[in-house]
């Protein structure tokens, strides 16, 4: 009996044997490696595989504020590795996946007289180039799949093969080759709806990196028509209502949301997603009210609580156009405090808030979260942020000259007064002084007294045991940490915190707060407190010169403000009213006639022709021979007036003149002047760098490349803006 048990291993041992060779084409030999290749190798490669492909899902995240990426995985941009070339983000999955394909083709192909006769090979072939594709190495990735189109031309799965390879060439930018591969494959009778679906999609694919959206679109639709693959038909639909829209097609782009919001079994973030792109169509004339009552249904709704960050964002945009900013600015602020967000919809909301505050002329809350939006941006460089930094170095601007203007304005409203009003208008000011700071010290006292309340403090205060102060208890600390950080972002610890660049204060300003400093300094060695009426009044300008100096500052804040309100924010009321205000002020003969004709041009932008008309009178009346009225009516004479004098651009090549000799404080005036002087005109950008030249020799390096990042956010478009912008990065590469 144990004789027999072993002569019966022993045979099935030897057949064993003889079965591994990989060069006999025997059944025995060819159904051996068939199932080791298919439940062996190619099992656990096929499980590796999965395991990648749901890696890649886990870590893909969409951002539903672009047009969504056909294919779902993001591609570095160096895509063109050599073969054996390893990327060094390759999942370990797919790495795996590729030695049990390398594994099953070396141990068991049975490639005997030219023919391949284990029925696996295909298959370990076509693994291989999946593996290789995800791992974003499609030189390699090509070639496996060319190997089983030539080699295996009547395999079961060769319609596949030749999508992934058509997929390949794609990402390898043979778009033409693709798209000729895949019509063909299109043509091909009795094609299984997957296989068809999948070719559309990836015609689309195609397309669409060609930039042909109306064929994308054309594709897309035919990849909807079946749906074997539920989350890439909701896709599919979600991008057709993205592309819709770039259309300005809001009915048909609503259409596909409306599907994708319906369809079942397909990953929820489409369906959210597709009710807040509807939203995304809106306009002032949309019923609002329903929209509004749809996002808070949203709201309401558990399964929501990931995306209230973008409902709420949503809400805020609806109450905008309901005209109702306040409550918009409440709802932006609630998505900001979200425990789940995303660090673009964080900026969305930060903008949004900067642009009602900008609106209601609360410009240092504006500025703050811009900062907010420029601390956090990823994509410091697109044009989005770009102008947000633009927009927010005029803020700073507007900020500085609505300061000096209103100072001014108070320091001349008080020198008119006579001594006895003078007295009487700084004593109600120290009376509201006094009540504000009496507020502000039981504000403190009961902030104290809660933190007493609340579990006393650390052992930071005296003996270990907590005091009363508001420093000695953590969790107030930690309270009043968050909300600076919330209002105004991470500062570093210096002068002018406040400001998130500091390029904007110029020596002048240094020169007003020394002055000022001063006046205080003199009023405290004279005994006089802040408490006392003699303390303001010792420091009023009594001299003619002084008054002159406060109003052509005062006055030269006024126009600066009209030209940002004009030039880069468009707020024309507000330009308005700052040169009608100036004029009234009667300032210096050179402010007046460029006064009048940014009021002529503003009128007419705001088509309000009667008052456009009264300024164009004006200066073709009364200054015939200026620039400004040549301008308005004839142009093409003034072009012809190259050799006067008084143009723009001799005045140009006199400064130019100046900075070559050195004079660098007389060249930045003079630039200042012109720049004033020549408003709308197009050597402005020139005085500009010219300025910013002579900045740098005068003060230094650090100023040089804040003078120039001012050319180059201001004139990009410019020859000088680009050249400011060649320069400035020379300059901090050398650092």
């Amino acid at each position: 009996m144990k004789r027999s048990y072993y002569i019966y291993f022993g045979l099935v041992g030897l057949l064993a044997i003889v079965s591994c060779s990989t060069r006999k084409n025997k059944f025995l030999n060819r159904q051996y490696h068939g199932l080791t290749t298919k439940y062996n190798v190619l099992y656990n490669g096929k499980l590796a595989y999965e395991d990648g492909v749901k890696e890649l899902e886990q870590n893909y995240s969409d951002n539903f504020w672009e047009i969504l990426p056909i294919e779902p995985i993001k591609i570095e941009e160096q895509l063109m590795p050599t073969i054996g070339e390893q990327q060094k983000n390759t999942s370990k999955s797919f790495e795996r996946a590729e030695e049990k394909a390398v594994k099953a083709v070396q141990k068991h192909s049975m490639n005997i007289g030219g023919k391949e006769r284990n029925s696996q090979t295909d298959e370990a072939f076509f693994l291989l180039g999946k593996s290789r594709y995800y791992s974003q190495r499609f030189v390699p990735a090509l070639e496996a799949f060319n190997y089983v189109i030539k080699k295996y031309p009547d395999a079961s799965l060769i319609n596949e093969t030749i999508y992934w390879k058509a997929k390949t060439e794609i990402r390898l930018r043979n778009q033409e080759q693709a798209i000729s591969e895949l019509k063909k494959l299109l043509e091909r009778k009795k094609l299984p709806d997957a296989i068809r679906e999948k070719a559309n999609t990836a015609l689309a694919m195609a397309y669409y990196s060609l930039d042909s959206v109306q064929h994308t679109i054309d594709y897309l639709k035919s990849a909807t028509r079946t749906s074997e693959n539920k989350a890439q038909t909701a896709r599919n639909l979600f991008i057709l209502g993205q592309l819709y829209r770039s259309q300005e097609k809001l009915d048909s782009s609503n259409n596909a949301f409306y599907k994708v919001a319906k369809m079942k079994k397909i990953p929820y973030k489409y369906r959210i997603n597709a009710e807040l792109e509807k939203v995304k169509n809106i306009d002032e004339n949309s019923d609002l009210a329903a929209v509004e009552k749809k996002l808070k249904k949203l709201e309401r709704n558990r399964d929501n609580r990931p995306y209230l960050e973008q409902i709420y964002y949503h809400l805020g945009n609806v109450k905008r156009l309901k005209k109702e900013d306040s409550i918009a600015a409440i709802s932006f602020k609630k998505g900001l405090r979200q425990k789940i967000t995303t660090p673009f919809q964080k900026e969305l909301s930060y903008e949004k808030l900067g642009d009602i505050y900008f609106d209601e002329a609360k410009y240092s809350l504006s500025g703050s979260y811009y900062d907010s939006v420029l601390e956090i941006a990823k994509y410091p460089k697109s044009k989005r942020v770009r102008r947000i930094k633009r927009k927010r170095k005029n803020l700073e601007n507007v900020i500085k000259y609505e300061e000096l203007a209103h100072r001014n304005d108070s320091i001349l409203y008080v020198a008119n007064l006579s001594p006895i009003e003078q007295q009487k208008y700084y004593q109600k000011y120290i009376d509201a002084l006094k009540k504000k700071e009496e507020e502000e010290r039981q504000r403190q006292l009961n902030a104290n007294l809660y933190a007493a309340g609340n579990g006393g403090g650390s052992s930071i205060g005296p003996k270990g045991k907590g005091g009363k102060w508001y420093f000695y208890n953590a969790q107030t600390v930690g309270f009043g940490k968050g909300e600076f950080k919330k209002k105004w972002g991470t500062r570093p610890l210096e002068d002018n915190w406040r400001l998130s660049d500091k390029s904007i204060i110029k020596q002048n300003d240094v020169e007003d707060n020394e002055d000022v400093a001063s006046a205080e300094g003199e009023a405290k060695k004279k005994g006089f407190s802040k408490y006392d009426v003699n303390f303001y009044i010792f420091q009023v300008p009594v001299f003619e010169s002084e008054l002159d100096s406060i109003k052509g500052v005062r006055d030269d804040a006024y126009y600066n403000l009209g030209l940002i309100y004009k030039e880069d924010f468009k707020k024309y009321p507000e330009t308005v009213q700052k040169l009608e205000k100036l004029l009234d002020f009667q300032p210096k003969e050179f402010l007046v006639l460029p006064t009048k004709y940014n009021l002529y041009k503003t009128y007419l932008l705001m088509e309000d022709q009667v008052n456009s008309d009264k300024y164009k009178e004006d200066i073709t009346k009364n200054y015939p021979e200026s620039r400004y009225a040549l301008i308005i009516t004839n142009p093409e004479q003034l072009l012809a007036r190259e050799n006067d004098e008084s143009s723009p651009e001799n005045i140009y090549k006199k400064i130019f003149v100046k900075y070559k000799n050195k004079l660098y404080t007389e060249t930045i005036k003079d630039c200042e002047k012109a720049i004033g002087q020549f408003a709308d005109m197009p050597l402005i950008p020139k005085f500009e760098l010219l300025k910013a030249y002579a900045v740098g020799k005068k003060q230094g390096k650090k100023d040089f490349i804040k003078a120039l990042e001012f050319v180059a956010l201001n004139y990009p478009n410019t020859e000088e803006g680009k050249k400011a912008s060649e320069v400035m990065k020379i300059l901090k590469d050398k650092k």
